[in-house]
């Protein structure tokens, strides 16, 4: 009799072992397709290109030397984690080629979807700059050598095309050291915009002969762009909404500032302002 009765009470416990088992073992299943339903956005990978286009300065050339363009999946300022995109188009760029809406691709590939912290452009010795015929070594800090590191923050959708483009603002970016030593640096100012963010706003101002600034101010910061020999101009990476664009003349034409207000940009799109008469 007391056996009977202790293999009814072990029936019982073993019963609700096996309940018990089975309620977790669907619980975490649950929480397994959770886990993937959220993760879809970003697994699988996303096509990117990087471009290079340029805001000009006043020199005959500003010619960089490109080796590699690497990605970084966080914002730490450690030197681990960098790879590169591959299908790099490494060479010597004259940025001043790269004015009025032409730009050079560096880098087109597949990369892994999800969260993409920091872009580096890996820069050669090669880079000089000419100013009035006489070539100069542009040199790099230290500091620079190992890549220019740019903050990109955003999270690559799989599937998604990105298409990142690194505006350098040679006006602010090459500089000669104080004291007349004729030792130019490279301190690069770049802005890294995206289409999917951002529009574009460009322009033919008239006549063609003389050099315009164009400038539109995007929160709180001024956008900027020379005119190149056929008069245009373009402003990159401009988020959509309503704009003044001013179109400063060189001094020496004595000609006036032209003020254009309500320029409408539209992220994706490019708003071509046509030609522009300076008065």
């Amino acid at each position: 009799m007391k056996v009977l009765i202790l293999k009814q009470i072990l029936m019982k416990n073993l019963k609700k072992y096996l309940m018990l088992v089975l309620i977790i073992a669907s619980f975490s299943t649950f929480l397994i397709g959770c886990n993937d339903e959220d993760d879809t956005s970003t697994q699988g990978t996303s096509k990117v290109t990087v471009r290079m286009t340029d805001a000009p300065g006043d020199y005959d050339e500003v010619n960089v030397e490109v080796l590699d363009v690497m990605i970084k999946n966080n914002s730490d300022a450690s030197e681990d984690g960098w790879v590169s995109i591959g299908n790099i188009q490494p060479g010597i760029y004259n940025l001043l080629d790269l004015t009025g809406g032409i730009n050079v691709l560096l880098a087109d590939n597949e990369v892994p979807s999800g969260y993409l912290g920091q872009l580096r452009l890996v820069l050669g010795d090669e880079n000089t700059v000419v100013k009035d015929g006489v070539t100069y070594a542009l040199n790099t800090p230290s500091a620079q050598q190992s890549g220019l590191k740019l903050q990109i923050n955003q999270t690559l959708q799989a599937g998604a095309t990105y298409n990142f483009l690194l505006d350098f603002d040679v006006e602010h970016s090459v500089v000669v050291e104080a004291g007349g030593s004729g030792n130019y640096n490279l301190h690069p100012v770049i802005r890294v915009t995206t289409a999917a963010t951002s529009g574009v706003i460009k322009g033919t101002v008239l006549p063609i002969t003389v050099q315009t600034l164009a400038s539109v101010e995007v929160n709180g910061t001024v956008v900027s762009a020379y005119t190149n020999e056929q008069g245009v101009f373009q402003l990159s990476g401009i988020p959509s909404g309503t704009y003044t664009v001013t179109l400063t003349p060189d001094v020496a034409s004595g000609l006036a500032v032209l003020t254009v207000d309500n320029v409408v940009v539209v992220n994706g799109e490019v708003t071509n302002m046509g030609s522009l008469n300076l008065p």
